[in-house]
């Protein structure tokens, strides 16, 4: 007995005898099917599954995890079909790869952006070039204080509009030694040495669906590079940036976005205030609840995500009751280092 399996990548359905696996019966067709170890231990496979009943054990959670089963995901090496199925393997997200540098830079400019957030401009002395992509980070050590995180800002040096320097958007954190150096003690010729680039939060330039970024506080600086590029390279999709912040004073570069909105229509941008301190003509409430008012339905949207984890985390999962799933969310954690020792005591 067989069961018919409708890969969408191919032209003609497959024939799957029971027991047999995805994978294997994929291969042994032909198939040129994303495979790794083919033990349930990689995730290479992973695919999702449109119609149908399959059984799968037994298998790595790092390769496939509970949020990822619940929402339709399957590793074709451990899939044995109980019924005719549909299924696509993923499409290889768009990898990028950039030199790892150490640089030596020195502080360019400092801007007071808000009552806590310091713009902090950097210009590399030795180093570079420093290449990365719209949405990454870099380790970042002032004087002789701890290594910290922190998004780069501005467009990479080979996006149009680009240059050679690095911007970050601080925030002091309460009892946060580095933040309150950036604020209080930090000035403009003062070394810096910056490590990068890291992260898998970037832009997926190939991507033509719609663009949600959501922004909270000091997550603006990896959205505004994100949205900046998209814009930059001449991006058609419909753009809708939030960001949220608790109150007015938080509120920071409003006309900057007000001037790509006028200039690109396909971009839209919205503030949320979640704790306003009077009335406001602005939109309030909580950043989540607001995108959900104004999509049902964000099926084939990319969403980048950046801010406080608990905004990230929230988000997403309201994201994935829209329809937006999760290999199409895009943020990386950040925690303080007061949240890290808070999440280690409870596990």
């Amino acid at each position: 007995m067989s069961f018919s399996v409708k890969i969408r990548q191919t032209d003609a359905p497959l024939a799957v005898e029971m027991g047999d696996t995805i994978l294997t019966a994929a291969l042994a067709a032909g198939v040129s099917y994303p495979h790794g170890c083919q033990s349930g231990n990689c995730g290479a496979c992973k695919s999702r599954l449109y119609a149908g009943e399959v059984e799968m054990s037994p298998y790595s959670d790092y390769a496939l995890s509970d949020d990822e089963k619940d929402s339709g995901l399957v590793l074709a090496c451990r899939a044995v079909p109980w019924s005719d199925c549909d299924v696509a393997w993923l499409e290889p997200d768009e990898v990028v790869s950039h030199p790892l540098r150490k640089l030596d830079c020195k502080v360019a400019a400092l801007d007071r952006m808000t009552h806590d957030i310091t713009r902090v401009r950097l210009s590399i002395e030795a180093g570079g070039p420093f290449d990365f992509t719209a949405g990454q980070y870099a380790r970042v050590r002032f004087a002789d204080l701890p290594l910290r995180d922190y998004s780069m800002a501005n467009l990479p040096r080979d996006v149009a509009g680009g240059d050679d320097g690095i911007e970050f958007h601080i925030r002091q954190v309460t009892d946060g030694g580095v933040s309150t150096h950036v604020h209080e003690a930090l000035k403009v010729g003062d070394p810096v040495r910056v490590e990068g680039p890291y992260g898998i939060s970037y832009l997926r330039t190939k991507h033509t669906g719609p663009i949600v970024a959501l922004a909270g506080g000091s997550g603006l600086a990896p959205v505004k590079s994100i949205v900046e590029s998209a814009l930059a390279a001449g991006a058609s999709q419909p753009i809708h940036m939030y960001f949220g912040v608790r109150a007015e004073r938080d509120v920071y570069l409003e006309e900057h976005f007000a001037a790509l909105a006028a200039k690109h229509e396909n971009f839209n941008f919205e503030i949320v205030l979640s704790e306003p301190d009077g009335d406001t003509e602005r939109r309030t409430g909580y950043l989540v609840d607001i995108v959900a008012t104004d999509f049902a339905d964000l099926d084939g949207a990319k969403a980048y995500l950046a801010g406080p984890p608990i905004m990230v985390e929230t988000c997403v999962e309201k994201l994935k009751s829209i329809a937006v799933r999760d290999e199409d969310c895009h943020a990386d954690a950040f925690y303080t280092e007061a949240e890290k020792a808070a999440l280690e005591k409870t596990s």
